[in-house]
């Protein structure tokens, strides 16, 4: 698949933000067959196995939302049937439940990518467009490694499609990460690489309580940061509280 690139300068990433909004970022219509409710882990495959796809690749990310660290952004194709038990969207399961399923989506995947887009590339290109800068080297990380799912159905959780090549097909899906086990594991897969990395962040920056909220803008962290201010890892393009908020977060 050739060099792996490096992230796009700031003039780079306007240009595909641009555009990704003329003709990527839709808001996709519904998958014929399913309906909004209930919504059942597993029922995109089902649709997909219907349409005659061999491949899926499920993409997602974790890290859009906190103040701090990066977001990282997983690939993931599943073997069909999958022999796992209890796959499910991330934010569904607790950090015992994914911690127990990340090793062997690991083992069973028929690919996988990770990819870790740090804090300042964040602040460079922001957050959207640094997460499909993400998804799109996940998914050149997998099929590197697979080069046989190069034609795999790419399904991406949200609804805007990643800056991948012209002749892969992919699938932006509404709640992707609840309907589809592929979008699912790569949740998994990304939610807790992402929470391993501010562990160790934590043992850096202890008095921010990386451990327990893992930068998102939970209220002790917010009291933390006008307290003490941003630490290195802090993303400068998100508002960031300061000391003169600290008698409103008291």
């Amino acid at each position: 698949m050739g060099r792996r690139p490096s992230p796009p300068s700031p003039e780079t990433g306007r240009r595909r933000a641009r555009r990704a909004e003329a003709s990527d970022v839709v808001v996709p219509a519904p998958l014929p067959g399913l309906t909004l409710a209930p919504i059942v882990c597993g029922e995109v495959e089902a649709w997909a196995r219907a349409e005659g796809h061999a491949a899926l690749i499920g993409i997602d990310e974790a890290g859009r939302g906190p103040l701090a660290g990066p977001v990282v952004v997983a690939a993931c194709a599943l073997p069909d049937p999958c022999p796992l038990v209890g796959i499910d969207d991330s934010k569904r399961l607790d950090e015992a439940q994914r911690e127990a399923l990340f090793e062997p989506i690991l083992a069973h995947a028929l690919g996988v990518g990770l990819v870790v887009v740090e804090h300042d590339v964040i602040d460079t290109l922001n957050i959207l467009h640094a997460s499909l800068f993400g998804m799109a080297r996940a998914w050149e990380q997998l099929v590197e490694a697979r080069p046989a799912l190069a034609s795999a159905l790419v399904l991406i959780d949200g609804k805007d499609k990643a800056p991948l090549p012209a002749e892969v097909t992919q699938r932006p899906i509404i709640k992707g990460d609840q309907r589809s086990l592929n979008i699912a594991a790569a949740s998994i897969l990304a939610k807790v690489a992402r929470d391993r990395i501010m562990q160790m962040h934590h043992c850096d920056y202890p008095d921010y309580g990386f451990d327990r909220h893992k930068g998102y803008p939970t209220l002790a962290h917010r009291r933390a940061v006008a307290r003490l201010g941003p630490s290195p890892i802090h993303r400068r393009s998100f508002s960031q509280p300061t000391e003169d908020d600290l008698p409103r977060l008291l």
